[in-house]
């Protein structure tokens, strides 16, 4: 018998090495080259990725939009850009027992009724898994399950079954026979995760792979794994609420950063109507250190109330910090403040969150958290009905935020009346029962809302 082969493999990049070394030579990671078995592969593994075609000009080939499959879920097809594309390959991660079996066993139980539908379990044996369809009164009558870690058995069920949506829970669990290292190493997932990838564009298969994630939050093995496929999905959440977040990260078919947002009850998984509810506090009475912010996430603008909490500080370092946002960030804003505005902070804590476990990463946040800072060092409420938003310079300007108009809107909808703006999303035309304050300047912005 011949001996196995053995190598290191990155598992940032996915480069691989003959020899262990500190530094990865493809990108430079520290401590990333992982030990795996690898045993020689056939040379025409690789032949059906794409049939051979003839060099064509770009502006002869007929484009058409891509037929779509609802997942009877609304919130998931607002992540995915309007639902399965047909030979689309979707990873999903998120944190251990956060919802991504129960959200993939309910789209399959919706799509079922008018469509082949195909779950393949790694992680839970058969009876695992109809006890929890039982549990969400899910009904599973035609969905068909396949409780297998093996690559090729799975390969034979997808072309026996010829499923149209096949979801493969988890792909760290599957084995390569050609490989002869653990299942979940690098070179295990990142070839079942490849074979899988050229039968789904063969057959024409929307495939859906559940990943794992390390504790930063990222997709575990190999990044070449996001590479590979077309969509990459983030399961959020605090796990002391019931309230679930779906971002997209990387989408061939749709928009970038959309965002679903779900409420786990006991039934499973529920689309929320209007999610801004749920990031904004009720106060019977208006409160310092409140400001509420419009931000865009994807297509969709969010309501959500940004709190900021200023102390005086009891240690020589005064404690920056921000929940939600990027700290950094906010000692930026904190200067600005001090240099352009006159208010000085650099003797009292500043504590600043978004409300409801949001994570904001737009700077069009900067304007709203800057007049928190300043309503709750004054003491002093914020008008009632008063938003914000736009980003602010260190030059104490406030600059334009992308899709002002729709912010406006949304905010009005929901009964907003004040609005505080960069004078460049300022609208042309009157919003119906909202008062527009558009500013220049940091300065303008903090005495007009006096």
């Amino acid at each position: 018998m011949a001996r196995a082969k053995s190598q290191y493999v990155c598992s940032e990049c996915g480069g691989a090495s003959p020899k262990w070394q500190g530094q990865c030579p493809q990108c430079g990671a520290w401590n990333s080259l992982l030990e795996t078995s690898v045993a020689a592969a056939p040379s025409d593994r690789f032949a059906s990725i794409a049939p051979t075609a003839e060099v064509r000009t770009l502006g002869d080939i007929a484009a058409a939009e891509l037929p779509r499959e609802s997942s009877g879920l609304s919130e998931f097809d607002r992540v995915l850009g309007g639902g399965l594309v047909p030979g689309g390959v979707v990873l999903i991660g998120g944190d251990p027992g956060i919802g991504k079996s129960t959200l993939l066993l309910q789209a399959l139980a919706a799509m079922a009724p008018r469509m082949k539908v195909l779950y393949v379990s790694g992680e839970e044996s058969a009876a695992q898994v109809a006890l929890r369809a039982r549990r969400l009164g899910v009904d599973g009558q035609q969905v068909r399950l396949m409780a297998e870690i093996g690559l090729e058995r799975i390969l034979a069920a997808l072309q026996s079954e010829r499923p149209q949506v096949a979801v493969i829970d988890s792909i760290q669990t599957l084995y390569c026979g050609e490989l002869q290292s653990a299942p979940g190493s690098v070179a295990q997932v990142r070839e079942c995760a490849a074979q899988l990838t050229r039968a789904a564009k063969r057959s024409g298969i929307s495939l859906v792979l559940v990943g794992h994630v390390t504790k930063e939050g990222a997709l575990a093995g190999p990044r070449v794994l996001e590479h590979m496929v077309d969509t990459v999905l983030y399961f959020e959440g605090d796990p002391h609420s019931s309230f679930r977040l779906v971002r997209a990260a990387k989408n061939r078919y749709g928009a970038v950063n959309e965002l679903g947002v779900f409420a786990m009850t006991e039934r499973g998984l529920r689309g929320v109507a209007n999610p801004s509810a749920l990031f904004l506090s009720r106060h019977d009475t208006q409160v310092p250190g409140s400001c509420v912010l419009v931000t865009q996430e994807g297509t969709r603008p969010l309501l959500v109330e940004i709190q900021a909490l200023v102390d005086t500080a009891h240690v020589p370092n005064p404690r920056r910090l921000a929940v939600g946002l990027e700290p950094q960030r906010l000692a930026l804003l904190l200067a600005v403040l001090h240099r352009h505005a006159g208010i000085a902070t650099f003797d009292q804590d500043v504590f600043v969150n978004a409300v409801g476990g949001v994570r904001i990463e737009e700077p069009a946040a900067d304007l709203a958290v800057l007049i928190a800072i300043v309503s709750s060092i004054r003491d002093r409420p914020l008008p009632r009905g008063l938003i914000a938003f736009g980003e602010v310079g260190l030059a104490g300007e406030v600059r334009p935020a992308p899709r002002g108009q729709e912010r406006l809107r949304e905010a009005a909808k929901l009964g907003f009346s004040v609005a505080v703006i960069p004078k460049a999303n300022a609208p042309k035309q009157p919003i119906e029962g909202m008062t527009i304050v558009a500013v220049d300047r940091l300065t303008e912005a903090i005495e007009r809302v006096r």
